[in-house]
């Protein structure tokens, strides 16, 4: 087995659905630079911006986790 293949059997989750995952986590995090980039240079603008969308993608990690651990590394069906 090699470790793409047993990060995604560890993590039960397809290639797709884990690139989706992860892509909407990089898109994010990309938002949140941006943001704090702008307010960087013009304070006035997304004063909130960046710290809110990492605090939204650390809750995010964590209850993906979470879920990950309570359901024994399988992800548990909505």
């Amino acid at each position: 087995m090699n470790r793409l293949n047993r990060h995604l059997i560890d993590i039960d989750e397809s290639y797709s659905q884990h690139m989706r995952f992860a892509l909407g986590f990089s898109g994010q995090l990309l938002a949140a630079g941006a943001a704090c980039f702008i307010h960087a240079l013009l304070p006035f603008l997304f004063e909130k911006t960046g710290s809110r969308l990492i605090t939204d993608l650390y809750d995010r990690m964590v209850t993906h986790r979470q879920d990950l651990k309570y359901t024994g590394g399988r992800r548990r069906l909505a």
